[in-house]
């Protein structure tokens, strides 16, 4: 499998950028002319994640979330998001569905649940104190 295309993105861990990860991810796959079902998916897949570093690795302090995305000659995507924050104590425990760190209940533990529902294959790599990397793979029809 042979990468054609790739993109980093690099912002502010702040929650207004969410929507700018989400969106600035699915123009880059556009080019792939990908099903609108598809843009939806890693869209939210992409929401998810990026809400995750800045919610969770970051406690809403300071910091950077990068993005790689990449499209195959075989018309899969590839996307990576990472933070430097405070990592993931027990990555298993972690992806349990209704599982959160949040103590003001706000959250409802579904991001990881969500991400593995609507990608083919979901990557988690973290180390405490160090941060955290998602993957989350998808092949386009």
């Amino acid at each position: 499998m042979k990468i054609i295309n790739s993109t980093k993105i690099i912002f502010t861990a702040k929650s207004e950028n969410e929507s700018f990860a989400r969106m600035a991810v699915t123009a880059f796959m556009s080019t792939v002319d990908p099903t609108v079902n598809e843009l939806c998916d890693i869209k939210t897949a992409v929401s998810e994640a990026v809400t995750n570093c800045i919610v969770h690795g970051y406690n809403e302090k300071k910091g950077d979330v990068t993005i790689y995305a990449r499209i195959t000659d075989k018309r899969k995507i590839i996307i990576t998001i990472k933070d430097r924050g405070c990592g993931i104590e027990n990555i298993e425990k972690a992806q349990e569905p209704l599982y959160t760190t949040c103590t003001t209940g706000e959250r409802a533990g579904l991001g990881f649940a969500l991400m593995n529902e609507l990608c083919d294959k979901v990557v988690v790599h973290s180390v405490l104190n160090k941060g955290t990397t998602v993957t989350l793979h998808k092949q386009l029809q």
